[in-house]
């Protein structure tokens, strides 16, 4: 079966765009996760308990915070 140049075209966008709604999905995922982090880190601000590793109890050092200041562990 012959494709025309436009039907081959089409195909080729076709398969570009689906590659990068998958991407877009990802991106959107990652973006919510961070946004939740935040979240989760200003309630610990609000709550006192932000510099605190919320399963041992210990303090996080600020060097890990200033890393990641959604970090809810010490290292």
């Amino acid at each position: 079966m012959n494709e025309s140049p436009e039907q081959t075209v089409e195909a080729s966008s076709a398969e570009q765009a689906a590659p990068a709604a998958a991407q877009d999905a990802a991106d959107l995922d990652r973006i919510e996760r961070d946004l939740a982090g935040v979240e989760t880190a200003l309630q610990r601000l609000d709550a006192g308990d932000y510099w605190t590793d919320e399963v041992s109890g210990d303090p996080i050092p600020d060097e890990t915070l200033i890393a990641d200041p959604v970090a809810r562990r010490a290292p």
